[in-house]
C-alpha cells in the first residue's frame, strides 16, 4: 500500500480487517448486531451516496481547480450521469492553504479557487447538484503538504462548511495525534449538527475500531478498509473485508469500500464491470474516482447502467450477502424491495468458470418458473429455478430474479459451456466442447451454435450444431478442433461461442459467451529463473509484478533490490498481496522452488501467505509471515500440471505494506 502522500490515504497506518469469506466454503458467520432502524434519522443518505471524487484521478496535481471541479458538474449533465441518479460532487484534499487565517479559519487556496468554496457551491447547486468537500480528524490532512485538519477547530470548521454551502463531508484520519476515534468523529457529528445544515457525514478512519459496531448514529457512511488503488487486486481485497458486513448497513447508514476505480486504466472493462456490480450489490456509495474529461464510452457505458445503479440505489437499503464460495466462484445475492433479488455470479479467478446457484438459495419463494433479467445485456428470459452462467477470468453476470407470474412472455434462458483448455500451442490442435443448456421452463427450439476465432485460425465442429427443441435441462453438446497457425505469436487471442434459439411463442433470442484463449509456449528443459520465463497472467495489489526487484506499488521498475531479512537477492519476482503469478508448463515440468517473505523496504509491516498451486490444488503454502520473519524456503511438486499459480494472500488483515519476494523463483522442467 502506498504510504504517506495520499489524501484519504492510510499513512501507512496498520488495519484491523473484519473476517473475509472462506475460500473454500460458505462465508464466516458474521455476530450478531443489534437491530437499527429502517430509515435515518435525519433523513440524509437514505439510499447510498452516488457523485465524484477528484482523489483517484488528480490526487493534489495544479489540474485540481474551480475549473476542473465545475466541469465535471457539466459533464454530470452533458453524459447522462445525472440522469442515472449521481448527486454529489466531492473535493478530496488540498483544496485550502497550508495555514489558517489570523482568526483560525480555514483559507480556501486563491489559485485553485479564486472564487472561493461558496461560489464553486453556488454552482454546483446550480446545476441541480450538491457540494462535498475534505477534512481530517487530526492536526493535519494527510497529503504531505500538511493542510490544516480540524481536530480542535470541529465547531469553527463546520460552521465554515455550512456558510458555504457544503453538502457532505468526507472526514479523514491522518495525524489524530492517537485521541480516540470515536470521539474524535462524534465531535464532529456533533459541530455539523450544531450547523443547522443538512450535511451527509463520511467517516473516512478506514475501518481501523471497526466504525461498523458503533458508528450508526455517528456517521451516515463509514470507510471498511484502507484505500483502494486501480488494480484487480486492490479491488479483491476490499471486496473480500467489506463483504461479511452486510448486516451493519442500512438507510442512512452505509459500508464504504472506497471510491469506484472505474475508468482510470488499470484493470480491463470486463473487472470494471465487476467492481461496479459488486459494488452495486453491496449497496456500497458509488462516488466515481475517474477523471470524466478524459473518460472512454466504455467508462460511461458502466457508471451510467441505470439498471445496476437501481440494485445499489433499492430503497430497501440491503447489502447483499455471500450465498455461496467455492474455488473462487462467488455468488452474492441482495434482497430487494420489490421481493425479487439481484444476484451476482462473481468469478475471481484468472479462467472462466460456471457458477451456478438457485432462486430457493437465493431466498425466492417457490413458484412454477421466473422472470431473469440480465442487468447488463438488458434483457429478460425465464428459468425453471436454475441460475447459472459460465462467467469469464475475474468477470460478473448480474441478474435480477423475480417470482414473476408473466414469465412464459420470456424466452426460455439457456446456458453457454465450454469445456477444455484455452491454451493453444501454435501449430497444434486443441479440443474444447460446448454445451448449450436450456435452464428455462419453456422448451428451446431451433438451436444453433457456432464458435468462431482470429481470423487465420482453424475451428471445425465434429459433432452436432444444430438441435430441433431442447427442454428443459437438456443440453445440446459439441465438439470442436481449435488450431492457431503455425508462428502465431504466445499472448492471447478472443474467440466467440453464440447460440440463436427461438421460444415457443416464436421470439428469436441468443445467448453469447466470451472466449479467451491463449497462444502459449512450451517451457524449456533445465531449471530456469522465474524472472526470465514469459507469464499467463498477473494480479496485483498496489503496482506491476516486478522481475527481479522489489514492488515500488506504482509504475514498472520503481522497485529495489529483492531483500528478505537482511538478505540481498539478485533474481525474483516482487509483488504485492493480493497476488497472481500464472505460467504454462504443459504438463512438462516437475518443481518450483523459492526463497519467499516480506521484502525489508517496507520495516516491520506486512503480513503474507505464499501458496503454489498446479492446476487446481495448492502443492505448498507457508502460512502467515510477517516482516520478523527470515525467508521461508518453499519447493512444491508441480509435475503434470498445464498451469502453475504463484499465490500471495493478504495474511487476512488488509493489503497495507504487503511487499512479497518469491527470491531466487526456478522452475525445473
Amino acid at each position: 500500500m502506498a504510504g504517506a502522500l495520499a489524501a484519504g490515504l492510510l499513512c501507512a497506518a496498520s488495519l484491523t480487517t473484519p473476517a473475509l469469506a472462506a475460500p473454500g466454503g460458505v462465508t464466516a458467520a458474521v455476530p450478531a448486531v443489534r437491530t437499527v432502524s429502517p430509515t435515518s434519522a435525519d433523513g440524509l443518505a437514505l439510499t447510498p451516496p452516488m457523485g465524484f471524487n477528484n482523489w483517484n484521478s488528480t490526487h493534489c496535481r495544479a489540474e485540481f481547480d474551480q475549473d476542473m471541479v465545475e466541469g465535471i458538474a457539466d459533464l454530470f449533465v452533458e453524459k447522462g450521469l445525472k440522469d442515472a441518479g449521481y448527486q454529489y460532487v466531492n473535493l478530496d484534499d488540498c483544496w485550502a492553504l497550508p495555514s489558517r487565517d489570523a482568526d483560525g479559519k480555514l483559507v480556501p487556496d486563491p489559485e485553485r479557487f479564486p472564487g472561493g468554496i461558496k461560489a464553486v457551491a453556488d454552482y454546483v447547486h446550480s446545476k441541480g447538484f450538491k457540494l462535498g468537500i475534505y477534512t481530517s480528524a487530526g492536526t493535519k490532512t494527510c497529503d504531505s503538504v500538511g493542510f490544516p485538519g480540524a481536530l480542535g477547530h470541529e465547531y469553527s470548521d463546520a460552521r465554515q462548511f455550512a456558510d458555504w454551502g457544503v453538502d457532505y463531508l468526507k472526514y479523514d484520519n491522518c495525524n489524530n495525534q492517537g485521541v480516540d476515534a470515536r470521539s474524535r468523529y462524534t465531535t464532529m457529528r456533533d459541530a455539523l449538527r450544531a450547523t443547522g445544515r443538512p450535511i451527509v457525514y463520511s467517516i473516512c478512519e478506514w475501518g481501523e475500531n471497526k466504525p461498523w459496531e458503533w458508528a450508526s448514529d455517528v456517521g451516515h457512511l463509514w470507510r471498511t478498509t484502507g484505500d483502494i488503488s486501480d488494480s484487480w487486486g486492490s479491488m479483491l481485497s476490499i471486496l473480500k473485508q467489506n463483504l461479511p458486513l452486510a448486516p451493519y448497513a442500512g438507510p442512512g447508514h452505509w459500508n464504504d469500500p472506497d471510491m469506484l476505480e472505474v475508468g482510470n486504466g488499470g484493470m480491463t472493462d470486463t473487472e470494471y464491470r465487476s467492481h461496479f456490480s459488486m459494488w452495486s450489490v453491496m449497496a456500497a456509495p458509488l462516488l466515481i474516482g475517474s477523471d470524466l474529461r478524459t473518460a472512454s464510452a466504455a467508462t460511461f457505458d458502466i457508471l451510467g447502467n441505470k439498471e445496476v445503479v437501481a440494485v445499489d440505489q433499492d430503497p430497501l437499503g440491503k447489502q447483499g450477502s455471500v450465498v455461496s464460495s467455492t474455488d473462487g466462484r462467488w455468488v452474492v445475492a441482495k434482497e430487494m424491495r420489490d421481493g425479487s433479488r439481484t444476484v451476482a455470479l462473481f468469478n475471481e479467478s484468472g479462467t472462466a468458470q460456471r457458477i451456478a446457484t438457485t432462486a430457493a438459495a437465493v431466498g425466492l419463494p417457490g413458484a412454477d418458473a421466473y422472470t431473469l433479467r440480465d442487468l447488463w445485456r438488458h434483457r429478460s428470459s425465464n428459468t425453471a429455478g436454475t441460475i447459472a452462467a459460465t462467467v469469464p477470468a475475474h468477470g460478473t453476470v448480474l441478474v435480477r430474479v423475480s417470482a414473476d407470474p408473466a414469465w412464459a412472455k420470456n424466452p426460455p434462458a439457456v446456458e453457454l459451456g465450454l469445456e477444455g483448455s484455452p491454451l493453444v500451442e501454435a501449430g497444434r490442435t486443441a479440443t474444447l466442447t460446448s454445451a448449450v443448456t436450456d435452464l428455462g421452463r419453456t422448451s428451446a427450439t431451433r438451436v444453433a451454435v457456432t464458435l468462431r476465432g482470429p481470423a487465420g485460425w482453424t475451428v471445425a465442429a465434429t459433432g452436432p450444431t444444430t438441435a430441433a427443441s431442447l427442454p428443459t435441462g437438456r443440453s445440446l453438446r459439441t465438439t470442436w478442433r481449435v488450431t492457431a497457425p503455425a508462428g502465431t505469436a504466445p499472448g492471447s487471442y478472443d474467440l466467440a461461442l453464440k447460440a440463436v434459439y427461438r421460444s415457443p411463442t416464436g421470439i428469436t433470442a441468443d445467448a453469447e459467451l466470451p472466449v479467451r484463449a491463449s497462444v502459449v509456449v512450451a517451457p524449456p528443459a533445465g531449471t530456469s529463473p522465474l524472472g526470465d520465463l514469459p507469464w499467463l497472467s498477473t494480479t496485483n495489489g498496489w503496482g506491476p509484478v516486478e522481475r527481479d526487484t522489489s514492488n515500488g506499488e506504482e509504475g514498472s521498475g520503481d522497485g529495489g533490490t529483492l531483500t528478505i531479512g537482511g538478505v540481498p537477492y539478485a533474481r525474483g519476482l516482487g509483488v504485492h498481496a493480493e497476488s497472481t503469478v500464472e505460467y504454462y508448463t504443459g504438463t512438462a515440468c516437475e518443481r518450483v522452488t523459492a526463497d519467499v517473505g516480506l521484502d525489508d523496504e517496507k520495516g516491520a509491516k506486512g503480513t503474507v501467505a505464499f501458496e503454489i498451486w498446479a492446476d487446481g490444488a495448492m502443492v505448498a503454502s507457508t502460512g502467515v509471515l510477517t516482516n520478523a520473519m527470515p525467508a521461508q524456503a518453499l519447493t512444491a511438486d508441480v509435475t503434470g500440471a498445464q498451469v502453475v499459480r504463484l499465490v500471495v494472500t493478504d495474511g487476512g488483515d488488509g493489503i497495507d505494506s504487503d511487499h512479497a519476494d518469491w527470491a531466487d523463483a526456478k522452475l525445473s522442467c
